[in-house]
C-alpha cells in the first residue's frame, strides 16, 4: 500500500512532467534545429531544465525544485515561458494548499506560531528531528523558505507497506465518510450474527495458514508455550477494522493502541491477526507508521517506552530512507533493540536479482563523456563493460512506479549535486527531480514514472565528486528496451533503510498456500505455491517479488564516514540482508486481506515465532534469538546464506526445540477484597483502622508455579502491612491462591488517600519474581457532588492539527476524590454542524482525541477516533461504571449523549488530591470537519470525616 494513490503523487514528493511541446528546445546558446535523434532531443531539454535550476534564487534553492517551479509558473515569471506545458505535479487543494516539510534548527511554539501565522495548518511537530508536517498555502512557502532558521522546505515524503497486490487492479478511494459507512457496517453485522464457529477459542473464526506451515501448531502443543508473558506490537497503516476482528473473536478485546495513532487502512489489523494466530495469549499493541518519518520513529521508541512492547514489527517503508546511513527510523530501531527489544521488519516486494524482478542498480558513478558541451556536468554510464550507455530501460510494467537516486553522501551533508530524468521512447524528458544539493541537503532525488511503454532513466551529475549510487524503481524492473538498442543493467540489493538496520530481522517470503494469482509482469513464469497443510520444507521457493541484499553502508548514524576518503565500491561495509525467510499468502478475517501476499504478511509471522520463543524462555537475548532462528532456519536455493532469502524459511517447532522452551509460570497480584475490622464497624477504611486484605495470586502462565512467595509494601509511611511476606505455595496455571494480609492506618493518615500496595511476586523460574501495584480505597465518600464547570470562551479545535487545544478548570476544596465523572454539556443537543447549545460542536467525531488531564499530570484517554461522522457530543458522562464503551460509538448514536465508558478508567485520576486545575485537551487528527468547545464539567465527590 502506498500513502498516495497509484499513479498520481497525491501526499507524496511529487515529480514534474514536461509536455511534447518541450520538443525542440535547446541549451543555452546552442542553435534552434530540431535535433537529430532521441538522444539529442533529451539532452537539449536537460539542459533547459538546468537553466531554471541555475536561476533560483537563495529561498527558491531552499524549496524542493517542484515546489520551486510551481510557484514560478503561477506567478507567470519568464523563465518558465520556455516550458508552457511543464506540470509540476505539485498536489495543491482547491483552497491552494500542499502538504510539506519544514526543516528549521528548532521546532518550538515560536517557529509553530509563525507557521500558523503564514496560514500553515499544524499536521506534526517533531522538535527531535528539527522538522514540522504541514498543510501551507503555496503562495506562502516562499516566505517561509526565507525565514533565516528554516534550512529546506520538501514536499511531504511518502511511503510504501509491503504487502502485495495486483499491479493492475485500481486502488481503493472512498471519501472518509464512504469509509466509515464500510467499517460500521461490517461491524454490526459482526456483532449481530451468529458467531462463526472458532478454530479455537483463542485464535479466533480465521486461521493463518503460516501457523501450519511453521509448525507453530505442533510447537505450541508440543512445548506447552502460547505466548503469555510477550507483547508483540505492529506498526502499519492502520487498524479501521480492529473492532470487527475483535467482535469475531479474531483479535482480544484489549489491543493496546497508542492514542490517536490509530491510522487509516487495514494492513495493521492484519497483522495483529497473523501474530494472534501463532500466540495467541501474547498482549498486543499498535500504533501507525504512515504520518511521516519522525512520527513513524517517535512510534516506534513509544511502543517499548510507553506499552512495553517486548517485541515490534512493521511493514513500512519510506522513500526517503537512504540505503546508505541509518537515519530517524534506523535509528529508533537501533535505540529499542538496545533496550532489549526485538524488531523485525518486511524486507520489502521491489523484487531480486535471482529471479529476474529486481528494478534496483547500484555502483561507482562512471562518466558516460556525454554531456559535454550539451548539458552542465556528465551522464552516468550503466554499461559495466566497454560501451557505453546513459539510459537504463525500463519495462513495460513499470508504468506509475516511484524511481530515487540515492548517492554516498551523509544526510543533511551533501555537496555533490546529482540529478534524476526519465525519458520516453520519443527522447522527451517527461519527468525529473533535479534539487539543489549545496553542503545540506539529502544526497537523493526522486520522481514517478509515467503511464508509458519505452520508458528510460538517465542519472547526471550536475556537480561535484563522483560517488557510488543506488537508482531504485519501486515495484519495476530495469529489462531491454524492445527494439534491442539498450539493455537493461540491474544489480542487487534493493532492501533499504531501517529494516536493515543491525539489529533488525528484515524478513523475506514464501508461500504458505497458493500461489501469487497475479503475474508481476505480463509474461513472468508461474508464481510458486506453497506446502499447506503440510510444513515448510528445504525446497520450498520463495516469492519471486522479495527483495534482495546486500545493504552497503557508508555512514555511522552521527553521518561520520566509515571508510573516510572512500565513497565508492571498495569503501563502507555491507550488511547481510535479509536474515530469515516467513510465510505469506494466508487468511485473515480481514476484508480485502483474504489472502494477504507480501512481505508484510511474513514478518508478523516471524515475529510470532520469536514470541513463541520468548514465552518459552523469557531469558532469552537477541543474540540468542538471532542465532535460533538464524540457525534452524531451512536453507532453501541457492545453497548457503543467500541474499533473497537469508537463513532460509523459519519453523517454530525447530526453533523452540533449539531454544528449550519450556512452559513458564507468570504470577501477577488480583484485585483485593477489604474488610475492615476495627473502627465504627462500617464498611470503609479510616484513618485509625484496620481491614484485612484478601490478596489473590493469578497464575497466568502457561507452566505451574512452584514456591510462590508475595511480599507487599505500603507506598505510605502511615499504612503498614503485616505481615509483609506470605507463601502462598503452588499455583497451577491458569489458578489463583489468596491469602490474608493486615492493613493498619494510623490517625493521621490522610482522609481518602488510595493506599497504594507494591506487591513482589517470587516463584521458581526464569519470569520470577514480577512486580505490580493494587489500590486499597480508603475513607468514607460524601454523599454531596460537587460540579466544577468550565467558565471560558469557546475554543476552536483546530482542523488536523495534532497539537490540538486545551481547556482547563480549576477545583478547590476536595481532597482527595472518591468517585470522579466528567461530562461534555449542552443545553439542547443535536446533530447540527456549527451548534452552539452542545458541549462540544464537531462534525465527524470519529476525528477526535480527547484527553484529561489531572493537577499531578496523570492523563486518562476519554474517546480517540471513534464515533465516526456523528456529529456533536452533548450532555455525555464519561464513567467508569458505565456499561458501554465509547469506543464502539457508531455514528448513528448522534448525537452523543447518556453514559460512556472512557478508553481509560477515570478512577487513575484519583491517586492523588484532586484541588488544582485540571485540562481537557481535544485534538482533530484528521482533515476537512471542524467544531469547538464549549462546555464540560468535573463532577466530584470528597470524603466524609472520619
Amino acid at each position: 500500500m502506498h500513502i498516495f494513490s497509484q499513479g498520481n503523487l497525491r501526499r507524496s514528493v511529487t515529480v514534474l512532467a514536461i509536455g511534447a511541446t518541450v520538443l525542440g528546445l535547446t541549451a543555452p546558446g546552442a542553435a534552434a534545429k530540431a535535433p537529430d535523434s532521441p538522444s539529442e532531443r533529451a539532452y537539449q531539454q536537460i539542459a533547459a531544465l538546468q537553466d531554471i535550476k541555475k536561476s533560483l534564487t537563495p529561498a527558491e534553492r531552499k524549496l524542493d525544485s517542484r515546489l520551486a517551479i510551481e510557484l514560478r509558473k503561477r506567478t507567470g515569471q519568464a523563465m518558465t515561458n520556455a516550458l508552457p506545458a511543464l506540470g509540476t505535479g505539485v498536489p495543491v487543494s482547491k483552497s491552494g494548499t500542499t502538504e510539506v516539510e519544514v526543516h528549521a534548527d528548532k521546532v518550538g511554539d515560536e517557529l509553530l506560531d509563525r507557521l500558523r501565522d503564514a496560514g500553515a495548518g499544524i499536521r506534526f511537530p517533531s522538535p527531535a528531528t528539527g522538522t514540522v508536517l504541514v498543510e501551507a498555502p503555496l503562495t506562502a512557502l516562499p516566505e517561509i523558505a526565507g525565514w533565516k532558521d528554516v534550512t529546506g522546505v520538501n514536499l511531504r515524503h511518502g511511503a510504501i507497506t509491503a504487502r502485495q497486490t495486483d499491479p493492475n487492479a485500481k486502488p481503493r478511494t472512498e471519501s472518509k465518510t464512504a469509509k466509515t459507512a464500510r467499517i460500521e457496517s461490517a461491524l454490526r453485522a459482526a456483532t449481530a450474527a451468529p458467531k462463526t464457529p472458532a478454530v479455537t477459542a483463542a485464535q479466533g473464526s480465521v486461521l493463518s495458514e503460516g501457523d501450519r506451515t511453521h509448525a507453530a501448531d505442533t510447537a505450541r502443543t508440543r512445548y506447552k508455550v502460547t505466548g503469555t508473558g510477550v507483547k508483540v506490537c505492529a506498526l502499519s497503516d492502520g487498524v479501521d477494522s480492529l473492532a470487527d476482528s475483535q467482535a469475531s473473536g479474531d483479535l482480544p478485546a484489549d489491543v493496546d493502541v497508542l492514542p490517536g495513532q490509530e491510522g487509516d487502512g487495514d494492513e495493521g489489523t492484519a497483522m495483529l491477526e497473523i501474530i494472534h494466530d501463532l500466540v495467541p495469549n501474547a498482549k498486543l499493541g499498535f500504533a501507525t507508521a504512515f504520518t511521516s518519518e519522525a512520527s513513524f520513529a517517535e512510534n516506534i521508541r513509544a511502543l517499548r517506552s510507553t506499552a512495553g512492547c517486548d517485541i515490534i514489527v512493521d511493514d513500512v517503508v519510506y522513500y526517503h530512507e537512504s540505503p546508505f546511513q541509518d537515519g530517524v527510523i534506523a535509528q529508533a530501531v537501533n535505540a529499542v533493540t538496545a533496550d532489549g527489544a526485538y524488531f523485525f521488519s518486511s524486507a520489502g516486494n521491489e523484487g531480486n536479482k535471482i529471479d529476474g524482478t529486481s528494478g534496483n542498480w547500484e555502483g561507482d558513478f562512471a562518466d558516460s563523456g556525454r554531456g559535454i558541451g550539451k548539458f552542465a556536468g556528465d551522464a552516468h554510464d550503466f554499461d559495466p563493460g566497454p560501451g557505453v550507455q546513459e539510459f537504463n530501460p525500463l519495462s513495460p510494467n513499470s508504468a506509475g512506479r516511484v524511481v530515487t537516486l540515492w548517492w554516498a553522501d551523509a544526510l543533511v551533508s551533501s555537496a555533490n549535486d546529482y540529478d534524476l530524468y526519465l525519458i520516453n521512447s520519443l527522447g522527451n524528458v517527461t519527468s525529473f527531480s533535479q534539487d539543489v544539493q549545496d553542503g545540506d541537503d539529502d544526497p537523493w532525488e526522486i520522481l514517478q514514472t509515467a503511464n508509458s511503454n519505452g520508458q528510460r532513466l538517465a542519472a547526471v551529475k550536475f556537480a561535484g565528486a563522483d560517488r557510488y549510487l543506488q537508482l531504485s524503481v519501486f515495484r519495476g524492473r530495469f529489462t531491454d528496451s524492445a527494439d534491442g538498442a539498450l539493455k537493461g543493467f540491474s544489480t542487487p540489493g534493493i532492501t533499504r533503510g531501517h529494516n536493515s538496520a543491525v539489529n533488525a530481522f528484515s524478513v523475506a517470503a514464501a508461500p504458505a498456500k497458493d500461489a501469487l494469482p497475479f503475474d508481476l509482469e505480463d509474461g513472468d513464469p508461474a508464481n510458486p505455491a506453497g506446502p499447506y497443510p503440510n510444513v515448510f520444507t528445504r525446497q520450498t521457493l520463495p516469492e519471486r517479488f522479495t527483495s534482495d541484499g546486500p545493504r552497503r553502508v557508508f555512514f555511522n548514524a552521527d553521518g561520520t564516514a566509515v571508510t573516510p576518503g572512500d565513497f565508492s565500491s571498495t569503501g563502507g561495509f555491507a550488511r547481510a540482508k535479509p536474515d530469515i525467510t516467513a510465510a505469506d499468502g494466508v487468511s485473515t478475517s480481514v476484508p480485502d486481506f483474504q489472502p494477504f501476499y507480501g512481505t508484510s504478511a511474513a514478518a508478523p509471522h516471524a515475529a510470532a515465532i520469536a514470541a513463541l520463543a520468548l514465552s518459552g524462555n523469557p531469558g532469552l537475548s537477541g543474540d540468542e534469538i538471532r542465532a535460533a532462528l538464524t540457525g534452524t532456519a531451512l536453507d532453501l536455493t541457492p545453497s548457503g546464506y543467500d541474499n533473497r532469502t537469508g537463513s532460509g524459511v523459519i519453523r517454530a517447532d525447530l526453533v523452540l526445540r533449539n531454544t528449550g522452551a519450556t512452559p513458564q509460570p507468570l504470577v501477577q497480584p488480583g484485585t483485593p477484597a477489604i474488610t475492615p475490622t476495627t473502627g465504627d464497624g462500617d464498611a470503609y477504611l479510616e484513618p485509625g483502622e484496620q481491614a484485612t486484605v484478601a490478596l489473590p495470586a493469578n497464575n497466568v502462565g502457561d507452566g505451574t508455579a512452584t514456591g510462590v512467595s508475595v511480599v507487599v509494601d505500603s507506598d505510605h509511611p502511615l499504612a503498614t502491612v503485616t505481615p509483609r511476606s506470605r507463601s502462598y505455595g503452588t499455583i497451577a496455571a491458569g489458578a489463583s491462591k489468596t491469602r490474608d494480609y493486615t492493613l493498619k492506618l494510623a490517625a493521621g493518615y490522610p482522609l481518602g488517600r488510595p493506599v497504594g500496595l507494591k506487591v513482589r511476586a517470587t516463584f521458581a523460574g526464569t519470569l520470577s519474581p514480577t512486580t505490580g501495584s493494587v489500590t486499597v480505597a480508603t475513607g468514607r465518600p460524601s454523599a454531596t457532588v460537587r460540579d466544577f464547570a468550565y467558565a471560558g470562551a469557546p475554543l476552536p479545535i483546530p482542523d488536523n492539527d495534532p497539537t490540538g487545544v486545551s481547556a482547563t478548570v480549576d477545583v478547590t476544596g476536595v481532597g482527595y476524590a472518591s468517585s470522579l465523572t466528567f461530562s461534555i454539556d449542552g443545553t439542547e443537543c443535536n446533530t447540527t454542524a456549527g451548534a452552539t447549545t452542545v458541549g462540544v460542536d464537531h462534525t465527524f467525531v470519529g476525528d477526535l482525541v480527547g484527553t484529561l488531564t489531572a493537577p499531578d499530570g496523570r492523563k486518562a484517554t476519554l474517546f480517540s477516533r471513534t464515533g465516526g461522522g456523528g456529529n456533536n457530543l452533548c450532555q455525555v458522562v464519561f464513567d467508569d461504571a458505565a456499561a458501554t464503551p465509547f469506543a464502539s460509538a457508531l455514528s448513528a448514536n448522534a448525537p452523543f449523549t447518556g453514559s460512556w465508558k472512557p478508553n481509560d478508567p477515570l478512577g487513575s485520576l484519583r491517586l492523588s488530591p484532586a484541588d488544582g486545575t485540571w485540562s481537557l485537551h481535544v485534538a482533530d487528527r484528521a482533515g476537512t470537519d471542524t467544531g469547538t468547545i464549549r462546555a464540560f464539567s468535573l463532577h466530584l465527590t470528597g470524603f466524609e470525616p472520619a
